[in-house]
C-alpha cells in the first residue's frame, strides 16, 4: 500500500514524535547538567563577590576574576559572614549568595513580601567591608553588579555586568575603567541621607577627584545603559540604609 506523507495528519504526528523526541532530549540534558549549572552559577557570584572585595587577578586595564580552582578556598578566606537582612530581620545563612535576587524583586512587589536581601561581610587589608548585590534594567536587557561599601556607605569595589548591552557602548560597564570610578565615592550626602551615585553625562568632573559629589563620569553613547546603572544603585543599595545606620 502506498503511503502518503502529504497529508495533514502525517504532518502533524510527525511534529508530535519530534516535538516529544526533542523534549526527552532537552529534560535527560538538563538533568544530567544540573549540578554542573549550579556549580558554574556558584563560582560566578563568588567570583563577582571576591571581585568586588577587591580579590581579583586584575592586570593593567583588564579586570580579571580569582581563577576557578582558586574561589573556593579564597571565598572562605576572604568572606567571613553571609547575611540575609528580612524587614527588622538581620540572620546569618551560609549559602546566601544563593538567593535569587530577581526572583525576590518579583516577589517584593506584593505588599505582603518583605524582600529578602543577601549582604556578604568580608575582611580586606584589616578593613571590614559589606558587598551588596544589585540589579536593574539597560537599554536591552538586564544588568547587575555587587557593590563592596564600608560602615559609611563609601564604595570600596563594584563589579557590573550586562546580558545584551551593545558593545563597545553599554556593554562597557564591565570594564575595569568604569568599575573602578566607583571606588571611593560616598551613597549618602553631605546630611548623611542616602543620594545614591549618578552615571552623569557632562560631568563636570571626568577625573572623578571629587568623591563626595555622588557622580560618575558617564560612557560615551550609552546613556540609556549609564542611567540603569543609577538607578539600581538607588534602588537596591538604599534598602540597606538601615542596616548601616544600626552599625553606629
Amino acid at each position: 500500500m502506498e503511503k502518503r506523507t502529504d497529508k495533514n495528519s502525517y504532518t502533524l504526528l510527525f511534529a508530535v514524535g519530534m516535538v516529544a523526541v526533542v523534549g526527552s532530549v532537552l529534560a535527560f540534558s538538563a538533568s544530567s547538567l544540573k549540578d554542573k549549572i549550579a556549580e558554574n552559577k556558584r563560582i560566578e557570584t563568588q567570583q563577582n563577590i571576591l571581585y568586588a572585595l577587591g580579590v581579583n587577578e586584575n592586570d593593567g586595564s583588564s579586570a580579571v576574576f580569582v581563577s576557578k580552582n582558586k574561589v573556593a578556598t579564597f571565598f572562605d578566606q576572604y568572606v567571613t559572614k553571609q547575611l540575609v537582612l528580612q524587614g527588622d530581620q538581620v540572620v546569618e545563612d551560609d549559602q546566601a549568595y544563593l538567593i535569587d535576587v530577581k526572583a525576590e524583586k518579583e516577589r517584593s512587589k506584593s505588599p505582603d513580601y518583605s524582600r529578602k536581601l543577601p549582604l556578604f561581610v568580608g575582611e580586606k587589608d584589616g578593613k571590614t567591608l559589606y558587598v551588596a548585590p544589585i540589579r536593574g534594567k539597560g537599554l536591552w536587557d538586564a544588568i547587575w553588579g555587587f557593590v563592596a561599601l564600608d560602615e559609611n556607605m563609601v564604595v570600596q569595589g563594584a563589579y557590573f555586568d550586562h546580558k545584551g548591552e551593545t558593545p563597545g557602548l553599554g556593554a562597557n560597564i564591565k570594564e575595569r575603567y568604569f568599575m573602578d570610578d566607583f571606588i571611593g565615592e560616598h551613597l549618602l550626602d553631605a546630611n548623611g541621607a542616602f543620594k545614591g551615585i549618578q552615571v552623569a553625562k557632562g560631568n563636570a568632573d571626568p577625573k572623578n577627584i571629587d568623591k563626595m559629589d555622588n557622580q560618575v563620569d558617564a560612557i560615551a553613547g550609552a546613556t540609556i545603559t549609564g542611567d540603569g546603572v543609577t538607578a539600581m544603585i538607588k534602588a537596591d543599595l538604599s534598602l540597606y540604609t538601615s542596616f548601616f545606620k544600626a552599625l553606629k
